[in-house]
């Protein structure tokens, strides 16, 4: 079993790695999906948004059917139903039918997700293992979207934006029958079979209208109706979610999770950062590709430094964390995301990638490879098995939505500082770069305001076993 468990470990994280790399290997095809479908701007945001919305909105629901209906039977549906969309995204040939297709791709997503991470943490007892585990899996996380840019490139470059979808297919096929070799069923943890429905759609909804909401503001206006409107009613749906939870007899999200102080604390933390390194990271490559005029190939290439930095840090990261405990870690990796992203906000319209770019990603990912296994450790530590899948998704939706809210935000930030610029006469590539600034300002203070959850509301766990 102990050779096994690993050899888990490496098809948990490919499924894991298939799914983060869907959210960012598209960013790179959008210019040539908007050729060959005809497509207009607002149908390329919607191929993006739709995945995102449906993966962070029904995570919930995929972790707690994980627990309900067996790890392993969700994730088999999961990796089949992802592969069979990527196949048929690739065959598309309307841009609505990608969006839909995206959509579903994303929900396929969500049952593969927490469904993974709670058999990760099931397969691996509390210690040196699963920190071990859980390093290989933050790398995947953190150095996903980098290497899906990468890859993006070289597929839309050589190959046609069609197999960044149809890569996905190999891969799901041998991930499926190596789980369903080597992957003990898992029964359910509850004898109860009843799925909290209600619960779980006033979830998806608040968090999909919330996402909306901050996704067209810049269109509608931060303080337009349609933009309040939006966001109240959001809000009002999860609240009443939240007393659906706390009065129905077998919950989605059993409310006394968040009485685990690392849990709770962790999850915001994880919103917080996944929020500036998301924005970040789209605005990177906006500014590489339309200031320093560099190829989606060359664009792709760009980012690799980061997920080999994040992948050594995250080897690393895991001794540290059982010697240490994760509060250190969290203080560390955190103060380092803060100043690479703040050496972001210094780009100019004369500025080089080596100058501007290269050195704060360095440290960010160096900070990012520390902190991904360290919040994930916190995150699940303390959590019973019969509510592993509940701990995983909570903190995949706080991934999700987290990198969701981020961008919607820093694209309103950028907007709005391109369009002060520009009315206070500013030319337009001046004032384009007055927006990247002003994204990194705040992608840094979001990083931040995480950086002092990590000193002040983390309490110091040491775990040496």
């Amino acid at each position: 079993m102990n050779r096994n468990k690993w050899l888990i470990l490496v098809l948990l994280a490919i499924a894991q790695f298939m799914v983060v790399l869907d959210s960012a290997i598209v960013t790179v095809a959008l210019p040539a999906m908007k050729d060959a479908l005809h497509l207009d701007q607002s149908a390329l945001q919607w191929i993006v948004t739709s995945y995102t919305l449906a993966f962070g909105g029904f995570l919930m629901l995929g972790g707690r059917a994980a627990d309900l209906y067996g790890r392993r039977r969700v994730l088999l549906l999961g990796v089949a139903t992802f592969t069979l969309f990527s196949l048929a995204i690739g065959l598309a040939q309307s841009g609505a039918l990608v969006i839909v297709l995206r959509a579903l791709q994303g929900l396929a997503a969500a049952l593969m997700s927490p469904a993974a991470l709670s058999i990760l943490l099931t397969t691996f007892n509390e210690g040196k293992d699963r920190n071990r585990a859980l390093g290989v899996w933050s790398a995947v996380g953190a150095g996903g979207a980098a290497v899906g840019v990468l890859l993006g490139g070289v597929l839309t470059q050589y190959m046609g934006w069609e197999w960044n979808f149809f890569v996905n297919i190999p891969v799901g096929v041998i991930v499926y029958l190596g789980l369903r070799k080597f992957v003990p069923a898992h029964i359910q943890e509850e004898s109860d079979k009843n799925l909290d429905v209600p619960g779980a759609i006033l979830v998806t909804t608040g968090l999909i209208g919330l996402v909306y909401a901050l996704e067209e503001a810049p269109h509608w206006g931060w303080t337009s109706f349609a933009t309040i409107g939006t966001f109240l009613v959001s809000l009002a749906v999860l609240a009443a979610f939240i007393v659906n939870e706390s009065k129905v007899k077998h919950p989605l999200m059993p409310l006394s999770i968040f009485k685990i102080r690392s849990i709770s604390s962790a999850n915001i933390m994880m919103v917080l950062i996944r929020a500036s390194l998301m924005g970040m990271f789209f605005f990177v490559s906006l500014y590489i590709q339309e200031v320093l005029k560099f190829s989606p190939l060359l664009t792709g290439l760009s980012f690799l430094p980061m997920p080999i930095i994040i992948g050594i840090a995250s080897t690393y990261s895991p001794r540290a964390v059982s010697k240490y405990g994760f509060k250190p870690l969290l203080i560390t990796g955190t103060t380092l995301m803060v100043i690479g992203t703040f050496m972001l906000s210094f780009v100019g319209l004369d500025g080089t990638y080596f100058v501007n770019i290269l050195p704060a990603f360095l440290v960010m990912a160096l900070g990012a490879g520390v902190t991904f296994v360290a919040v994930t450790v916190a995150a699940t530590a303390g959590v019973p098995a019969r509510e592993a899948g509940l701990a995983s998704g909570l903190l995949n939706t706080s991934q999700q939505m987290g990198g969701a809210f981020g961008l919607a935000v820093l694209a309103g930030v950028m907007t709005g500082a391109t369009s002060t610029a520009l009315t206070n006469g500013v030319n337009p590539a001046l004032a384009s770069i007055d927006g990247y600034r002003a994204a990194f300002l705040v992608a840094t203070a979001l990083t931040l305001a995480a950086l002092l959850i990590a000193i002040f509301a983390i309490k110091a766990h040491k775990n040496t076993k």
